[in-house]
């Protein structure tokens, strides 16, 4: 296939993927449900941050979550060990969740949750091009990873509404800045809110849930 072609069906690929997206969205928000969307490298917490949330979250409110990994079910069912609702999707060998797999999955969440955490594959590239009709994205990076991802990868951090900072309790053991870290990625998303949090300690996991439990209310206000 010629360059350009393949840059045609790309596009091709994204329009569909976003007009899927929108209406994912738009039923979302029709049963009140603030969906949140995880991207990361492999390796940087999201699934020990998710079971820290559903902690502090569950049972006050309903959460579901889906989780995205190429292969394996371990992921879910450590999920569903906390109490909760999981659905895996493996892709196969896929480096990224798509609107239409999450679409596929419609049928089997309930329409009365509070949340919906989407937990995509670990890859801080493929992912942030692809709109699943969440309503937040969450980037996390990890300190063991270093303070100058988000520049390296620009996207992820660009097109995210938070950044989460997670293992802080291994700062002082690594040469982490988060200050740089905050610095780099506020210069690529000026609006972008910040938390730092350790899964380890339970620091900023209180923070973090309290931004949800607004977002949610919001959703709930404007869309009531």
């Amino acid at each position: 296939m010629s360059p350009k072609k393949e840059v045609l069906v790309l596009k091709d690929l994204l329009g569909s993927n976003k007009k899927i997206a929108g209406e994912i969205r738009a039923h979302l928000e029709e049963k009140g449900i603030l969906t949140l969307n995880l991207l990361s490298s492999p390796g940087a917490g999201k699934t020990t941050l998710l079971e820290k949330l559903i902690e502090h979250l569950h049972p006050t409110y309903r959460i579901g979550v889906i989780e995205g990994d190429i292969e394996t079910t371990r992921d879910a069912e450590r999920i569903r060990a906390k109490g909760v609702s999981a659905w895996q999707i493996t892709t196969g060998g896929a480096c990224h969740l798509e609107a239409k797999m999450v679409g596929n999955l419609f049928s089997q969440i309930p329409a009365d949750l509070d949340f919906l955490f989407i937990e995509n594959v670990g890859n801080l590239v493929c992912p942030a091009s692809y709109d699943l009709g969440e309503h937040l994205r969450l980037v996390l990076l990890s300190s063991p990873e270093g303070d100058d991802k988000p520049k390296k990868y620009p996207k992820a951090f660009t097109t995210a509404d938070a950044l989460v900072i997670t293992k802080i309790d291994l700062i002082p053991h690594l040469p982490f800045d988060p200050q740089r870290a905050a610095q780099e990625a506020r210069e690529l998303n000026p609006e972008l809110k910040i938390f730092t949090v350790s899964s380890v300690t339970g620091e900023g996991i209180q923070e973090l849930s309290s931004f949800l439990i607004e977002k949610l209310k919001e959703l709930r206000t404007i869309h009531a």
